[in-house]
């Protein structure tokens, strides 16, 4: 244990926030809530996403389904859902899913019914898509890693896309271990990606809609393990454009400047996370068997992209 000199110990002491059992304070962002399980009794939760009208969306990846909250109650909206993973609110309010069977859809709210927003690129369908963000344009950005994919991977590589409003899909990059969680800044001029296996978080510079210009390692997440290199899962962004990126320990919190706020701790092992609820102030965390909710004490970031029109085989390249 590292020597502390008492007076500067009687500092810290003094100098630490008051917090109730549970809470967790993070620095220069403020104090959540407990984390509290909603729903449990599920496979493997992913995807939460929150429309913004009281309506909570998240995916049972193994059970095949895609659930909806409303009002507190639990209803199945889809199944089969073709194991759908991560899902997004569009500004139409289309809901768009990444279906690890190896297609991104959206769904009409109100009838369920999906149409295909890119099932293939270069004539071959994707791995097993996982994880995506809408842009203002009513692009899509996605990550195709291998998890749940054919033996051998049917694009023969892991990589995240872009597919633009007419559906013409490109591939930006191939060359990072397992992309998976995706996600803009909230002026949509970076993009973050998160891989699975490796500790790195990268930052790209988007020049325009579909094109990135230069990159960056933003942060290094922390690790359970010394020496450990493995990578997160999915994240989200407040209106400060922090990262609340989901790993072993966590969900790191992480700045735009790439400095490290602190980790909320959850009581299993997080997936994914999204804001919503009121003032979209709640912070819903998909964790393993479980839903949880915690209080937050910013706002998140509300992505208000038009809604995709829709694939053009003979644009996909």
């Amino acid at each position: 244990m590292k020597y502390v000199c008492p007076g500067l110990m009687l500092l810290m002491v003094v100098c630490l926030p008051r917090m109730s059992a549970g809470q967790t304070g993070i620095e220069s962002v403020g104090t959540f809530g407990p984390a509290k399980l909603m729903f449990d009794g599920f496979q493997f939760t992913e995807g939460p996403t929150d429309d913004g009208q009281g309506n909570l969306y998240f995916t049972d990846i193994p059970a095949n389904r895609i659930y909806q909250v409303t009002d507190g109650k639990k209803s199945v909206f889809v199944e089969p859902s073709l194991h759908c993973n991560g899902l997004m609110i569009d500004g139409s309010g289309q809901l768009l899913a990444c279906q690890m069977d190896g297609q991104l859809v959206a769904y009409d709210v109100a009838t369920a019914k999906s149409r295909v927003l890119a099932g293939k690129y270069q004539g071959k369908r994707f791995n097993a898509c996982n994880d995506l963000v809408v842009d203002r344009q009513g692009g899509v950005y996605f990550t195709d890693p291998h998890y749940r994919a054919p033996d051998p991977l049917p694009q023969g590589t892991t990589a995240f896309y872009y597919c633009a409003a007419d559906g013409k899909v490109s591939r930006l990059a191939d060359d990072l271990d397992a992309p998976n969680g995706i996600i803009l800044s909230p002026d949509e001029k970076t993009l973050y990606v998160v891989p699975s296996q490796q500790k790195q978080v990268m930052a790209y510079d988007v020049i325009g809609p579909g094109k990135l210009g230069d990159r960056k390692v933003l942060f290094e997440l922390q690790q359970k393990n010394e020496g450990g290199n493995s990578g997160g899962d999915g994240l989200t962004m407040d209106v400060a454009g922090n990262l609340y990126i989901t790993t072993g320990l966590g969900l790191q919190v992480v700045s735009p400047a790439g400095k490290l706020l602190g980790i909320l701790e959850i009581p299993q092992s997080p997936a994914n996370a999204t804001f919503g609820g009121k003032d979209n102030k709640t912070l819903f965390v998909t964790a393993r068997t479980g839903l949880y909710q915690l209080a937050s004490p910013v706002a998140g970031h509300r992505f208000k992209g038009v809604a995709p029109s829709g694939p053009n085989p003979s644009k996909q390249r």
